[in-house]
């Protein structure tokens, strides 16, 4: 009997010993495996949350390195639910700090979400409230007493694009929103340079739960070709313009036409970039955020330098060239009109320039012809954008032959800027051509890119040469002529500039309006050595329709700022120390 029972007491003992093994092995078998990874993981979990840190947006500074855009400290407030202990505390500090509903407040603390350990009460919170629920924290802390409390509160830092300058430039730098994408300008052109590389970490589902924060690197830094005081005085300038001429909207673009740096954009429409919310009720329409590269229009006469540029480069004409102008040419069974209706006689081509001669540049357009004429054309960039680093540029448009829409007649009216829809810096860039030997050049608004404490200068970048530099020169020296030649508005004392004036008619369904127009000017100088360009568009000026009452004058104020501030010496100071 004993012998059975210590026969069955060892098979107990074995089974549970065997039993014992079995677990050990399984137990070795899941920390080493897949499994135990899984269960790893489903801890890390519980415990854990895969989130991405930004890192801080790079700045946008001008070229003096004043601040336009940078980064603001600004905090998520919110509640750890289970370590809240007095309600109706923390809904009082909460609604009287934020400016929330009290009720609303104490009602989501009483009765929270199912499964919900966090709220997030409010973000992109300033400084000024936060301190004053730290200090309300810490003084109710230090006094040891359980009630009343506000555990649970929580605050995470984090950054906010910021715009120190508030609206200057909005135009030229667009804006953030706060998931940190870049909308319009800059901050969407280059959004992914300023922005830098995310990085994922593991935060702890409690947010009372302390954690190391890893550095992330900076996003790249902008140093614009933008000088802040000019820029700001270009604004002001404008900002006049738009009420002494009652125009609806005014556009003054300043580019160094030799190296295509853009010194000042300014439009009348601008924003507080803080608040970029406010955004649709500002601008009606897309193009209505940066017109200068957004919004192609016909520009009408500046166009005139471009076929006549054409002529003299293939040598149909030289600024001698005799003109009689009866007033009216046929063109394609169509006869067209010079802005007065008027017949002026004999003229040269420097005077079809001076008086800005319709029937004189419809007939030169002839002599090209439609090739010929279409080819320069698309060589100075009309119908194509121009490259400018700025987010939604408009390409314009250029009809050709060929197009469904294009009709012999237009060979004539695109030579007088009628029919062409074009942006201000298309115009721009292609104009560069007479400052700059003949070659155009592609204007920028960035100059240099700064990371890691490196910096990078970019270089100015050039389109094919479209014309000869003695072209270039003869066409600059026949504008100087023709404003030196009038009373024209334009004209600066002390300084030799070249210009053109441009009156375009605005199209409606029913034909081209007679009251309304668009005045624009295209200038540089000075002649003999160019260090500015500048373009200046108002759109449907109602004090008078003509741009030589109205863009030409504008061009002089604006002309006089950037000579001062540039310190460009007259000429005769000029012309004394070269020799």
């Amino acid at each position: 009997m004993r012998e059975e029972f210590r026969l069955r007491m060892a098979l107990v003992a074995g089974g549970v010993g065997l039993f014992a093994l079995l677990i050990l092995a399984r137990l070795f078998y899941i920390q080493n495996s897949a499994e135990a990874e899984a269960f790893r993981i489903q801890a890390d979990v519980n415990e854990y949350q895969i989130t991405y840190l930004y890192p801080p947006r790079g700045e946008i500074r001008d070229r003096q390195g004043h601040l336009l855009a940078g980064n603001e400290l600004v905090y998520e407030v919110g509640v750890a639910l289970d370590a809240v202990n007095d309600p109706k505390t923390l809904a009082a500090a909460l609604s009287g700090a934020l400016g929330l509903d009290d009720e609303q407040v104490y009602a989501h603390l009483l009765h929270p979400a199912p499964g919900e350990k966090y709220w997030m009460v409010r973000d992109f919170v300033s400084r000024d409230p936060v301190q004053t629920l730290r200090q309300m924290q810490e003084q109710l802390e230090a006094s040891g007493k359980p009630l009343p409390s506000l555990r649970g509160l929580v605050f995470r830092e984090h950054l906010m694009r910021s715009y120190p300058e508030k609206s200057l430039a909005s135009n030229v730098l667009g804006f953030v929103n706060r998931e940190n994408r870049g909308y319009f300008g800059i901050e969407e052109k280059y959004n992914d340079l300023l922005a830098g590389r995310p990085i994922a970490v593991k935060v702890p589902t409690n947010p009372l739960q302390a954690m190391e924060t890893p550095r992330v690197p900076q996003g790249t830094s902008l140093i614009l070709s933008l000088d802040r005081t000019l820029q700001a005085k270009m604004e002001a300038l404008a900002d006049q313009a738009l009420q002494e001429y009652g125009a609806k909207r005014v556009v003054i673009v300043v580019m160094q036409p030799r190296s295509g740096e853009i010194l000042a954009m300014a439009t009348t429409l601008r924003m507080d970039l803080n608040q970029f919310w406010k955004y649709a009720e500002i601008y009606p329409k897309a193009v209505d955020f940066n017109p200068a590269i957004s919004y192609a229009y016909e520009p009408g006469s500046v166009v005139k330098i471009f076929p006549m540029a054409a002529a003299l480069e293939v040598g149909l004409v030289t600024p001698d060239t005799p003109f009689w102008d009866t007033g009216s040419i046929l063109v394609g069974g169509r006869y067209l009109y010079n802005w007065n209706s008027a017949a002026w006689g004999r003229q040269d081509m420097v005077g079809c320039l001076q008086h800005s001669l319709n029937v004189c540049l419809a007939w030169v357009a002839l002599q090209l012809g439609a090739p010929r004429f279409y080819e320069f054309m698309d060589r100075f960039g009309f119908g194509h954008p121009t490259g400018i680093d700025l987010a939604a540029e408009a390409a314009g448009r250029l009809k050709k032959p060929g197009d469904a829409d294009w009709y012999p007649v237009d060979l004539g009216t695109n030579a007088f800027g009628q029919g062409i829809a074009a942006t201000p810096i298309q115009v721009l860039m292609a104009a560069s051509a007479f400052a700059n030997e003949g070659r155009m050049v592609i204007p920028h608004v960035v100059s240099a890119i700064e990371r890691d404490g490196s910096r990078y200068t970019l270089p100015p970048q050039y389109a094919a040469r479209t014309i000869s530099p003695k072209t270039a020169h003869t066409l600059s020296a026949m504008l100087a002529a023709a404003l030196e030649g009038e009373d024209s508005a334009a004209k600066v004392p002390g300084y030799r500039l070249a210009g053109k004036t441009g009156t375009a008619q605005i199209p409606t369904p029913l034909g081209y309006s007679e009251a309304r127009t668009n005045a624009s000017f295209i200038g540089w100088g000075p002649l003999d050595d160019p260090q500015f360009m500048i373009y200046v568009w108002l759109e449907e000026p109602s004090t008078s329709i003509w741009a030589s009452e109205t863009a030409a004058p504008l061009f002089a104020r604006a002309a006089e700022q950037v000579i001062l501030h540039l310190k460009i010496p007259p000429d005769a100071v000029r012309m004394a120390k070269e020799h």
